[in-house]
């Protein structure tokens, strides 16, 4: 119970209504400060419209928030209509709340539901401010959440919640992450086997020996015999797992299932190999604790047809009920050798092997981790549609050719080491598929996921309980890594930032050809609707037909001075002569879409200067020159910063020793007896980055988590929190940043004249452009192919600058990339631009 002195107490108590009367309670408005604990999110089912009469569900989600005032805790449930709050990041674990409605939800409207029982008060959070916070409470003056131990506050209200809480507002009994449906969510997935209650000594004893294959259960299923085809089938089937998938959620709005998850794992015997299913809870209790390689037997389980296969197949049913299915992991020792199941089997291949195999392949892949991309979503094209999956791109190095390994990878329900990832690990991918267009080049071919993709990383004592580390090419492997040096690996080692991957086109012909299918051409209008509607870190590819009115050079918190050309016929015509407030999504402050770098008013309002000069003073830190017009022109980048593509910097290892990161980690590789039962530089300037910033006035930053960070083994926790789902690089001051200095466009749309402004970053290895291809520097060149070309050293910044008339009255085809950032921020990237002839 919490303390009567409590915001909470003092709020709430006078909406409740009082014994026996109507549940028309006017709403409490909280006019104190509230702090965000915790967001939990569940899908609504068939009751869930009950607790919202007023409101129409348009999506699937429901979140539950825990509050607090710092004397004592609160779970609500957030009115479905603030939902876009959390789906862009602007409500968020640490977020500061002001003036928020509550309305109590009566007895009366509850179903039968676990977490929303008529012994506690319930309420429903109807409208709120949200005034600032963010993980690590960065804004000057914010109350630091982080000082509050809130596990240890009490509950307000007339009980305690139920332990582990459950959905308020729907009868599920498990709660989904916040950004996937793949991975779990929560305490209450186990992590070690359930113990059994009922033990008995014959059947320890019959463990060692199966009393069923899996090729006689086949057997007598297919010709009908009664005892497999109809009820339980108690006989022991002793298996070994080879492939185990990620979770499947089937939840849906307009059936109640308290815990819609099914997990696949294939297994084999001396005999054959089958699939089994984990249905429901068996999930809940099981899948953490099993992984390929472990040994289980089953009882208890339905075999029937394999779904959606060839009808002579078969899969094992396992659930907690009709019947309640037994599951035991066995020691290696206590099978009879005779029975014991085949070794999991691997195909691992190199980079050099990798160029040789045809698209749709599947392999594993073993590499030393040297960028590991931000996390991002798309939409699941082959599914319902409204799915967001979540992913992040890995670049690997096994020494067999001079080509990484590029794997997209997706969630794969291992969220403990997905999101631990970082440089300088030693990774491993199991069953991966190739993709491999017809028409690519070597450059442009990656991996990525299947159903039974899994990934295990150093650090994490993932390798050590693993049989692959025996293997010919692990070995080969682990014995070119301890060849390497810390520091090299360090200095080409990147984290997060902007990633497009596998090279876009460099003609219209081409690019159109591999489009067929996708939307056409957008409106300026177009693209600022479809922009609004981007959920958090969600990525989407856009075209739209526009000219280049502006070009602008500037280094990251440097805006105020930059290199200026304008459009002097634009910078003229009454639609284009001053930013729309409202309908540009780069200029309006209450869109959701991005705002990007904007000049100061003397730099545009001087139509006899096409390029203009803005606070021309020296910089005391980076040695440039900022210089136009007939001035001699120095390039604005530090004097002994390389003509190459690829990031440079100089790094001394830790504690002088040259391989003191690799050899840690190679060392997870050996022999574990337990287990073993199987046989600092600032001025660099070359790298990938991007992105609008906050909304500010006049020179907002580019957003700090677009920008690649140079890898702090030190640091690397804070780091890969920072380019997770929901993480936020407020410390990105402390990093090193790859990139520092960027060009920014400003297009004008040829449909509706719309302003946008985009980054265009052509000295960045993130713009992938193929490193063979050569061309002019021109403006129409390097914007065709994304990048400066690879042959030449590119052109001072004030030179293409003064080249930037080139760009005058032509029109372009301009791709975008877009990625929502959280809060009011979506960078725009300029990938590439095409010039339309007539």
């Amino acid at each position: 119970m919490a303390a009567t002195g409590c915001v909470f107490h003092r709020t709430l108590t006078r909406s409740r209504p009082g014994p026996n009367k109507a549940s028309s309670s006017s709403p409490a408005v909280c006019r104190d400060f509230l702090y965000v604990v915790d967001l939990q999110r569940y899908s609504r089912d068939q009751g869930s419209s009950v607790y919202f009469p007023q409101a129409v569900l348009s999506g699937e989600d429901l979140y539950d928030v825990t509050l607090t005032d710092r004397d004592c805790r609160l779970r609500v449930t957030l009115d479905p209509g603030l939902n876009r709050l959390v789906e862009r990041n602007v409500l968020r674990p640490g977020s500061v709340l002001r003036n928020a409605t509550f309305t109590p939800a009566m007895v009366a409207q509850l179903p039968e539901c676990p977490g929303a029982s008529g012994e506690r008060d319930s309420y429903r959070l109807l409208s709120v401010e949200v005034t600032g916070g963010a993980p690590g409470d960065e804004e000057e003056g914010a109350v630091r959440t982080s000082d509050v131990d809130s596990d240890s506050l009490p509950w307000f209200g007339s009980a305690e919640p139920a332990v582990p809480l459950v959905p308020l507002r729907a009868n599920r009994s498990v709660f989904l992450p916040l950004w996937n449906n793949v991975d779990y969510s929560g305490q209450v997935w186990r992590d070690t086997p359930p113990t059994e209650e009922e033990e008995e000594e014959e059947e320890e004893e019959e463990a060692q020996r199966p009393a069923v294959t899996v090729s006689e259960l086949r057997d007598s299923f297919l010709s009908g015999r009664r005892g497999v085809t109809r009820g339980a089938v108690r006989h022991l089937l002793i298996v070994r797992i080879i492939n185990k998938s990620h979770l499947m959620y089937y939840g849906r709005t307009d059936r109640n299932c308290d815990c819609p998850y099914k997990a696949v794992v294939e297994v084999c015997d001396r005999t054959g190999s089958v699939c089994v299913v984990l249905w429901n809870s068996v999930c809940v209790s099981w899948y953490r604790c099993l992984k390929p390689g472990d040994i289980i037997s089953l009882r208890r389980y339905r075999v029937k047809h394999l779904y959606q296969a060839e009808p002579d197949d078969i899969e094992i049913s396992v659930n907690s009920r009709n019947p309640a299915a037994r599951i035991s992991v066995l020691p290696q020792s206590s099978v009879s050798p005779e029975y014991l199941p085949p070794a999991t089997p691997y195909s691992f291949y190199s980079s050099k092997e990798l160029l040789d195999h045809p698209h749709g392949v599947v392999c594993d892949v073993i590499g030393l981790l040297t960028f590991l991309g931000r996390a991002e979503r798309i939409r699941n094209k082959d599914g319902r549609g409204a799915e967001l999956l979540e992913y992040r791109w890995l670049q690997l190095e096994d020494g067999a050719s001079s080509q990484p390994i590029m794997v997209k990878l997706f969630s794969t329900s291992q969220p403990e080491s997905y999101h631990k990832l970082h440089p300088l690990s030693v990774v491993v991918c199991t069953r991966l598929k190739l993709i491999k267009a017809a028409d690519w080049t070597d450059v442009g071919f990656y991996l990525s996921n299947t159903s039974y993709t899994q990934v295990y990383c150093s650090g994490q004592g993932h390798h050590s309980q693993m049989s692959y580390r025996k293997l010919r090419p692990v070995r080969q492997f682990l014995q070119w890594l301890r060849s390497q040096d810390d520091g090299q690996v360090l200095s080409r080692a990147l984290i997060g930032g902007f990633f497009i991957y596998p090279p876009p086109p460099v003609s219209l012909e081409t690019y159109m050809k591999d489009r067929r299918g996708e939307p056409g051409f957008l409106q300026g209008a177009e693209l600022q609707r479809e922009m609004e509607k981007l959920c958090y870190r969600e990525r989407r590819t856009f075209c739209i037909q526009a000219t280049v009115t502006r070009v602008t050079y500037s280094r990251r918190g440097e805006e105020d001075r930059c290199l200026c050309w304008t459009d002097r016929a634009s910078s003229l015509s009454p639609s284009s002569s001053s930013p729309r407030p409202s309908s540009s999504p780069s200029l309006s402050s209450s869109s959701s879409t991005p705002r990007s770098f904007r000049c100061p008013p003397s730099s545009s309002s001087s139509p006899s200067s096409a390029v203009s000069q803005l606070t021309p003073r020296p910089l005391a830190h980076s040695r440039t020159a900022w210089r136009t017009g007939t001035r001699k022109r120095k390039q604005l980048l530090p004097a002994d910063t390389p003509n190459k593509r690829h990031p440079w910097v100089t790094l001394q290892p830790e504690d002088n020793n040259p391989t003191v990161i690799l050899f840690e980690a190679s060392m997870e590789f050996l022999e574990n007896t337990n287990a073993d039962e199987d046989v600092d530089d600032d001025d660099d300037e070359d790298s990938s980055s991007f992105v609008t910033a906050p909304l500010l006035p006049a020179f907002p930053p580019v957003a700090v988590e677009t920008l690649p960070m140079r890898y702090d083994h030190a640091r690397r926790e804070e780091q890969a929190v920072a380019v997770a789902m929901g993480g936020r690089a407020v410390a990105a001051k402390r990093f090193v940043l790859a990139l520092e200095d960027h060009y920014s466009l400003r297009l004008t749309a040829l449909s509706d004249g719309l302003l946008l402004d985009a980054l265009f970053l052509p000295h960045s290895s993130s713009s992938s452009a193929p490193p063979h291809l050569q061309h002019s520097n021109t403006w129409t060149s390097i914007l065709s192919h994304g990048a400066f070309s690879s042959h030449t050293p590119p052109p001072s910044p004030a030179d293409l600058i003064n080249m930037a008339a080139q760009l005058a009255n032509q029109r372009l085809v301009c791709v975008l990339e877009a990625c929502h950032m959280g809060g009011t921020t979506t960078e725009l990237i300029l990938s590439r631009a095409f010039h339309l002839t007539d």
